[in-house]
C-alpha cells in the first residue's frame, strides 16, 4: 500500500478535526505516521522511499500519510512545523508524537513497533 497524500480537509476527517475540539481526539482506525515534506527538500525525498516500504510492510496496521508542506499551510501552521522532514507518530491512545529530521529505517521501524504497535523488543 502507498502513503496517501493528506490534505487539511482530509486530515479533519480521517485524523483529527481541529476545528471542533480543544483536545487531541484521533479519529483514525489504526495508528497513523504523518510525513511533513515538501518537493523541492533533499532529505525528504530521501525518507521518501523508506515511507514507501514501510508502508507496504505495515499495510492493515498502520497508515502512513503524507502532508506537502507548501501546499497545506494552514496544516503546518496547525503543528508548528519549522523543518522537515517532520514526521507525526500518531498511536491509537494517548498523544502524538513529533519527530524533526529524517530518520533512518530501522529508527522508523522501531518507534512505530514499540510506539504505535505496542510490540517490545522480543515480539519484533
Amino acid at each position: 500500500m502507498a502513503t496517501i497524500k493528506l490534505t487539511t480537509a482530509d486530515f479533519k476527517a480521517k485524523v483529527f478535526n481541529y476545528d471542533n475540539a480543544n483536545e487531541w481526539a484521533f479519529s483514525g482506525d489504526k495508528p497513523a505516521v504523518i510525513d511533513f515534506y515538501a518537493d523541492w527538500c533533499g532529505p525528504c525525498k530521501a525518507v521518501a522511499p523508506v515511507l514507501e516500504q514501510l508502508s507496504d510492510e505495515y499495510a492493515g496496521q498502520v497508515d502512513i500519510y503524507k502532508v506537502n508542506t507548501d501546499i497545506e499551510q494552514e496544516l503546518s501552521m496547525v503543528f508548528g512545523i519549522q523543518s522537515i522532514p517532520s514526521l507525526l507518530f500518531i498511536p491509537m491512545e494517548g498523544k502524538p508524537m513529533m519527530q524533526a529530521g529524517a530518520l533512518p529505517k530501522h529508527v522508523l521501524k522501531s518507534v512505530i513497533d514499540k510506539e504505535l504497535l505496542g510490540q517490545t523488543a522480543t515480539e519484533q
